[in-house]
C-alpha cells in the first residue's frame, strides 16, 4: 500500500466515523424533536379544551344574566306602578272613590245611580 493509499483510507475512515457520529446527532435530534412535538401536542389539546369549556361557561352565565336583566326590568316596572300606587292611596279623593267602586259606599247626601248593562 502506497503512501498515497493509506490517506485516502484514512480519509474514508475519517469520513465514516464523521458519518456515524452524524447519524447519532441526528437520531438525538429526531428524538429531542419528537418530545418537544409530543409536547407542543398535549398541551394544545389541553389549551383547547380549556378554551371550548370556558366559552361554554361564558354563554351559560352570559344567557342566565340576560335572564336577571329581564326579571330585573320587570320588578322595576312593578316597584314603579307600586309606587304611583302609594302617592295615590295618600289622596282622600282617591279613597273616596276605591270606597264607592269597590264597596258600595256612598257620602251622606249622595243619591247612587246604577247603570244596567245591557247585551248585544
Amino acid at each position: 500500500m502506497g503512501k498515497y493509499a493509506a490517506r485516502e483510507q484514512a480519509r474514508t475512515q475519517t469520513a465514516k466515523s464523521k458519518q456515524e457520529a452524524g447519524t447519532v446527532q441526528n437520531a438525538g435530534a429526531r428524538r429531542r424533536i419528537l418530545i418537544w412535538a409530543s409536547f407542543m401536542v398535549v398541551f394544545l389539546g389541553w389549551a383547547c379544551f380549556t378554551m371550548i369549556s370556558q366559552q361554554s361557561q361564558i354563554a351559560d352565565k352570559s344567557a342566565d344574566l340576560a335572564k336577571k336583566k329581564q326579571e330585573q326590568l320587570s320588578v322595576e316596572k312593578t316597584k314603579e306602578q307600586l309606587m304611583t300606587d302609594v302617592k295615590r292611596l295618600n289622596d282622600p279623593e282617591y279613597i273616596g272613590q276605591l270606597a264607592r267602586k269597590n264597596f258600595g259606599m256612598y257620602k251622606p247626601g249622595e243619591t247612587p245611580i246604577h247603570a244596567e248593562e245591557t247585551g248585544p
